[in-house]
């Protein structure tokens, strides 16, 4: 019996094939046989619809003679089911075209390979990102500072700057594809012919090659050498935390862009203070008198030695807050405040005079 494919993908019989490619994009999402809401029967069968549908000749003899002219048992052709999903999974229709459609691109958020093939017809490259470790003082993480990284990586020839190609020379047509940046090839699988498309590796996708490469790089406008960059450190920056340097990173020669340089931070720990976001703690411990009758005591602080005021009566363990004195924010010049936390000093033994005095004050409190 034949099926009804239209039916099958709801489409009407004159959907246009963006229609049809949206609406087998939705079904193969619903029923993709790894969710737990999955259905491979059903799968299949919207993959064989897409299949008639999607090509314009085969819709075209579907129209005239049903599904009975080529496609009893579906996928046919030699390959089975399991070897279909093998090839999905594995990103073997990545950059393959049937039927106009960008099997890469239909497939790639549902089996987790690369969306649209433009990146690989651009024939452009990335260079690899490079990260470097750093450490500063804590005083250095809060006010913020300039460091000086040395590193060797792959930087742009700058005999050619980048291009590979010989100064006084020029580039010439790429023969290899014709000066389009990307060769093609039909190939008959089981969905048919199928055209792939990929990077010229002769020329790696510009179309043009150096009529005489550099010979400083040997044509790949790249060199490894010692770099020196100056960074600056932001104020208020904290542990762990990463400054990007966009461009950076390797050099891709003439045939892309540069990567990114990421510097990690790690800042040293001091012992008068902790940090928390923006907020400095520290501790101070005082007298039991200290804590009865106040006093002014000296402590650090980020801006180097202050007094703080003990007020009588204080508790320990209690905060004392110093409003402004914590650590400025990356993006603006407000601080965060820092906390003096008090601990109360209580003598292990005392004198027979003092012992006294305390007994006088502890009825005086009563």
């Amino acid at each position: 019996m034949s099926k009804d494919y239209y039916k099958i993908l709801g489409v009407d019989k004159n959907a246009s094939t963006e229609e049809i490619k949206k609406a087998f994009r939705k079904l193969a999402h619903k029923y993709h046989p790894d969710k737990k809401s999955g259905d491979e029967t059903k799968f299949k069968e919207v993959n064989e619809a897409f299949q008639v549908l999607g090509d314009k000749n085969k819709r075209a003899r579907y129209d005239q003679f049903g599904s009975d002219f080529e496609q009893q048992g579906g996928f046919g052709g030699g390959m089975g089911w399991d070897d279909f999903m093998r090839a999905a999974r594995g990103g073997g229709f990545q950059g393959v075209n049937f039927g106009g459609f960008d099997m890469g691109d239909i497939f790639g958020d549902l089996f987790g390979f690369g969306g649209s093939s433009s990146n690989s017809r651009a024939g452009r490259v990335r260079g690899n990102d490079i990260q470097v470790d750093i450490e500063l003082k804590f005083e250095e993480a809060v006010f913020g500072t300039e460091k000086e990284i040395n590193l060797v990586k792959k930087n742009s020839c700058d005999v050619c700057r980048g291009t590979g190609v010989e100064p006084g020379s020029k580039m010439n047509h790429c023969q290899g594809c014709n000066g389009q940046g990307q060769v093609r090839r039909v190939q008959q699988t089981i969905l048919g012919a199928m055209q792939t498309i990929a990077t010229c590796p002769k020329c790696g996708g510009k179309g043009k090659i150096p009529e005489k490469n550099c010979k400083n790089c040997g044509g790949d406008g790249i060199v490894r050498n010692q770099s020196n960059y100056k960074i600056k450190i932001p104020a208020g920056i904290d542990d762990g935390e990463t400054i990007r340097l966009a461009g950076k990173g390797d050099s891709a020669g003439s045939i892309g862009t540069a990567g990114d340089l990421y510097v990690k931070i790690h800042v040293k720990e001091d012992k008068r203070f902790e940090r928390e976001g923006r907020n400095i703690f520290s501790e101070v411990v005082i007298s039991y008198p200290q804590a009865v009758l106040g006093d002014k005591i000296e402590i650090d602080t980020l801006e180097g030695k202050k007094k703080l005021t003990i007020p009588e009566g204080v508790q320990s363990h209690q905060h004392i807050r110093l409003k402004g004195f914590g650590v400025p924010g990356l993006r603006s010049s407000d601080r965060g405040d820092h906390y003096v936390k008090v601990i109360v000093e209580v003598p292990k033994k005392v004198s027979r005079g003092a012992k006294k005095l305390i007994e006088e004050l502890q009825k005086e409190l009563e």
